[in-house]
C-alpha cells in the first residue's frame, strides 16, 4: 500500500482540546481514527483517547490473521470501545459517563470502508469532487420530523443535538459503509465538527480535491478558525490520498508499506492516561469480545431477516 496522510488539530477558542487522531497501519492495511469528546458530560477527552486505543488495538489483533469481514470488523469495534468506555465510567464510579463522536476509514487491499457515530465525519473526493460524505446522527440530518429532547410548545431548539454516540447509557447508533474500490489520488478526510461547522462542503470538497492533503488539511484549519472567531471549536482532521504503485512520489507524510514486514505494526495513535484498561484487554480479551459482539450482531440481523 502507499498513500499520503497529514494531520493537524488545534485548540480553537476552548479552553481544552478534547479531539483525538491518529493512523495505524500493517503492510496490508491502514486505520484512520478520529474522536471528539462531547461537552456537557466528564472527561470528554477520555473517552476520545479510549476510543482510539481500543479500536487501534483490535485492528492489531485482527490484522494478524487478515481481516475477513471489514464492516463487520468495524461495527464490532466501534461496540467494543463504547464498551470500554463504560468500563472505565464503572471503574471510576463515575455519576455520568464520559462520552465521544467517533469516525473511522479502514483501508486494505486497495479498498476503503468506513464507520461513524455521531457527527464527526468522512469526506471521500475523487477527481475534485465528493464522493461521499457520512450523514451526522443529529436530528437536522436523520430525523428531520422528530422534535429533540426538551423542546415543547414548538420552542426554538438545536436541531443539530445528537441522539447517539459512544459512552452513553444507550447503545450507539453507528452507519457502516463500503468497501469502496479506490483510485490513484483519491482523498479520505476524517474531522471533527469544529471544520465542518465553519465550512461548507463545497469548500472543504475544492480544498481536498485541488491540493495536496500536505497542504489542503492545513489550510483548511487556518480557515475554519479564522471563520469561526473567538468561539472557534477544537478543530482536528487527518486526510489521506491513496496513490497506486505506478504513481507513488516520495513527499511529505508519504507511507509505503511495501518494505514492513508481516506482523509488524505501526500506530501514531498514544497512550493518554487511560492505559491501564486498555492493557487489560489483551489479545485474548480482545479476541473474545469481538467474538461475542459479532455473534450478538448476526443473532440481531437473524431476528430481522426472519
Amino acid at each position: 500500500m502507499k498513500f499520503s496522510v497529514f494531520q493537524v488539530s488545534r485548540k480553537g477558542g476552548r479552553g481544552t482540546n478534547e479531539d483525538r487522531m491518529g493512523y495505524c497501519y500493517t503492510r496490508d492495511a491502514a486505520l484512520f481514527l478520529l474522536a471528539d469528546g462531547m461537552g456537557g458530560h466528564p472527561e470528554g477527552e477520555v473517552a476520545a483517547q479510549l476510543a482510539l486505543q481500543v479500536v487501534s488495538a483490535a485492528f492489531q489483533q485482527e490484522t494478524k490473521t487478515g481481516i475477513k469481514d471489514p464492516r463487520a470488523f468495524l461495527a464490532s469495534s466501534v461496540l467494543l470501545a463504547h464498551r470500554q468506555i463504560l468500563t472505565y465510567a464503572a471503574s471510576k464510579n463515575m455519576l455520568d459517563t464520559p462520552r465521544t463522536t467517533f469516525v473511522a476509514a479502514l483501508v486494505q487491499g486497495d479498498s476503503v470502508s468506513w464507520v461513524h457515530c455521531g457527527d464527526s465525519r468522512l469526506y471521500m473526493v475523487r477527481d475534485g469532487e465528493m464522493l461521499a460524505r457520512t450523514r451526522d446522527h443529529s436530528y437536522a440530518e436523520q430525523r428531520q420530523d422528530e422534535v429533540p429532547p426538551g423542546a415543547k410548545n414548538g420552542e426554538k431548539t438545536n436541531r443539530n443535538v445528537l441522539f447517539t454516540c459512544l459512552g452513553s447509557p444507550a447503545n450507539p447508533v453507528f452507519d457502516v459503509m463500503g468497501p469502496i474500490n479506490l483510485q490513484q489520488s483519491d482523498r479520505i478526510l476524517l474531522c471533527s465538527d469544529g471544520l465542518w461547522s465553519a465550512l461548507s462542503d463545497i469548500e472543504i470538497t475544492y480544498d481536498l480535491g485541488l491540493k495536496p492533503v500536505a497542504r489542503a488539511v492545513p489550510d483548511l484549519v487556518d480557515k475554519a478558525l479564522e471563520k469561526a472567531g473567538a468561539n472557534s471549536d477544537n478543530v482536528t482532521v487527518i486526510a489521506m490520498e491513496w496513490e497506486t504503485p505506478d504513481n507513488f512520489e516520495e513527499t511529505r507524510g508519504s507511507v509505503t508499506t511495501d518494505s514492513i514486514n508481516d506482523g509488524v505494526f505501526a500506530s501514531t495513535v498514544q497512550a493518554g492516561g487511560v492505559d491501564t484498561i486498555v492493557e487489560d484487554l489483551d489479545d485474548e480479551a480482545i479476541e473474545r469480545s469481538i467474538a461475542e459482539i459479532n455473534e450478538a450482531i448476526r443473532r440481531t440481523a437473524a431476528r430481522r431477516n426472519g
